[in-house]
């Protein structure tokens, strides 16, 4: 096979591809029209997110037997396209998400233990010991929605707490040994932490918006590691006003650019972003959560995996 490489990777994913006698094509500076220029060139494309594969780059390039995202999710594919046209699609969950896990934990302890307010606090030659009293996990009920890869993963790391974990799906059964499945009335009517673990769809756009937030009968703290355009920003800002959210760990947010790669291209950015970053209560980062040292060489490796699983040795 000739594959094309639109994005950097770790070099493992080279190294593995031409160990299975196949050809890397290493076109990370390539525009989408200079890929498609010379699409005669390459059998499979592997990419992140640097641009959209959709209907016309799919019929732009007839030879093109599988695609690959190292990520997630295949979010910035045309699916039903590919799949129409015989096209192999892989992406790598597992690669990722024990990163992701981890970092909604760390984000939610930070968040009931102030440990950022605190820093800064002290960095700044203050010692406000009761303003920055804590708050347990212990004994609060934590819900997730989306019990995939991500949120399984996430209910693993609960395990050394003494908590209650329920998870809401639009899929039946998918409830195991740390977290209970249970319909969304009972969801709403339970849970304090909220952490989405969801990928995007037309169902998950804009989903956690004031009329989501108004049904929940205790007020909660959130947690978004999945997708930023799942989070309507300007009705959490309002929520948090309001006192119905808590609080907000997010390493994703509405205004991301499709690439992930920069939020701040725009000088204006939008007013209820401002607001947000005002929030003593709220902690951010920028797309990091499965970014870690360790899934970056797991993302490259069980893509590598999937691709010789399908397609075995060049001339095997």
């Amino acid at each position: 096979m000739r594959i094309l490489h639109a994005d950097s990777n770790h070099p493992l994913m080279i190294e593995m591809l031409e160990k299975a006698e196949h050809e890397n094509i290493e076109a990370y500076t390539w525009s989408k029209e200079e890929i498609l220029e010379k699409q005669h060139l390459f059998d499979g494309i592997i990419i992140r997110s640097r641009f959209k594969i959709e209907k016309d780059f799919i019929d732009a390039a007839p030879n093109l037997k599988f695609i690959a995202r190292v990520g997630a999710g295949l979010e910035s594919i045309d699916v039903p396209y590919a799949e129409s046209k015989g096209i192999a699609l892989f992406s790598a969950p597992e690669g990722n998400s024990n990163a992701v896990g981890e970092h909604a934990l760390g984000m939610l302890l930070s968040l009931f233990n102030k440990l950022n307010k605190a820093d800064r606090e002290v960095r700044k030659g203050f010692w406000h010991r009761e303003d920055n009293r804590g708050i347990e996990l212990d004994g609060r009920t934590v819900g997730i929605i989306g019990y995939g890869n991500m949120g399984k993963a996430f209910a693993k790391k609960l395990r050394g707490f003494d908590v209650e974990v329920l998870c809401y799906d639009i899929k039946a059964n998918v409830g195991d040994e740390n977290a209970s499945q249970v319909p969304l009335d009972e969801f709403l009517q339970k849970v304090e932490v909220v952490s989405l673990h969801t990928p995007w769809t037309p169902q998950t756009d804009k989903m956690i918006n004031s009329d989501f937030i108004n049904k929940f009968k205790k007020p909660f703290w959130l947690l978004n590691t999945a997708r930023g355009n799942s989070v309507v920003t300007a009705d959490l800002v309002h929520a948090i006003i309001e006192g119905k959210i808590l609080g907000a760990g997010l390493d994703v947010l509405e205004f991301e650019k499709s690439s992930f790669e920069n939020l701040f291209v725009d000088e204006n950015l939008p007013e209820s972003l401002r607001e947000l970053m005002f929030f003593e209560n709220v902690l951010l980062s920028p797309h990091v959560a499965g970014w870690t040292v360790e899934s970056h060489r797991k993302l490259a490796t069980t893509i590598v995996d999937k691709i010789i699983a399908k397609f075995g040795i060049r001339n095997q």
